[in-house]
């Protein structure tokens, strides 16, 4: 499948950085231009931030404004805000960035930077990322599984994460606990069979303790194997 719409037109002041991009110490990493055209559906776009920062998107087609944003996950590290993108079909899209310092109370994040982007050809499946928690936005990362859906393998899903200040962090799926292990600092890896839940419209959720009180865990990202 292939797009060769025309670029629709966008509100003046509309593209590239807002009125805070630059206050929030951000700056443009991989695509300088706010108006973008991506050759694949699997796309990434990057933008570097100096100080910590909690990070949110909004990904909407711009045909009939259906909004796509699960198919982004947003994660930081190192101070790069990675942006990784599935985009469902071809066509054009508008991916609209919202950012506040880390240490901002505010859960109302203003918008601070907004491309336009022209997936011209849909040839790899596009499958919904993990669904991200508050707590995940405090400087977590995901190394793998970035999805879990009927096309990848279930048997042996391997899991890799950084999760800063954990004690413990498991993956769960029907009262079923998998602890991972701690490899040293925030790492923790792990693997487990989740064949036997496919088909069968399951939650998998990615859950950490953090502190004193070793019952309490956090939900910190939820997957869902259909």
């Amino acid at each position: 499948m292939s797009s060769s719409e025309a670029q629709p037109e966008m509100p003046e002041g509309y593209l590239g950085p807002q009125e805070r991009f630059n206050e929030l110490g951000l700056s443009v990493l991989s695509h300088t231009d706010a108006v973008v055209t991506a050759r694949d559906n699997h796309f990434e776009i990057k933008l570097k931030s100096r100080g910590p920062i909690k990070v949110t998107h909004q990904l909407q087609s711009c045909k009939d404004e259906k909004d796509y944003s699960e198919f982004v996950f947003t994660q930081i590290k190192d101070g790069v805000v990675q942006f990784l993108i599935h985009f469902p079909l071809p066509g054009w899209y508008k991916l609209q960035v919202y950012a506040l310092p880390l240490s901002d109370p505010s859960k109302s994040l203003p918008n601070v930077y907004n491309y336009l982007l022209h997936c011209t050809k849909a040839l790899n499946p596009a499958f919904p990322f993990p669904k991200q928690y508050v707590q995940w936005k405090d400087g977590c990362y995901l190394y793998e599984p970035l999805n879990l859906c009927e096309s990848t393998r279930l048997t042996h899903v391997k899991w890799r994460v950084l999760v800063p200040h954990a004690k413990q962090v498991a993956v769960v799926v029907d009262e079923e606990w998998n602890h991972l292990e701690n490899k040293g600092g925030p790492i923790f890896e792990g693997s487990c069979n989740l064949n036997q839940y496919r088909g069968k419209d399951k939650k998998v959720t990615l859950n950490a303790n953090f502190g004193d009180d070793e019952s309490k865990y956090s939900t910190l990202l939820e997957y869902h194997i259909k």
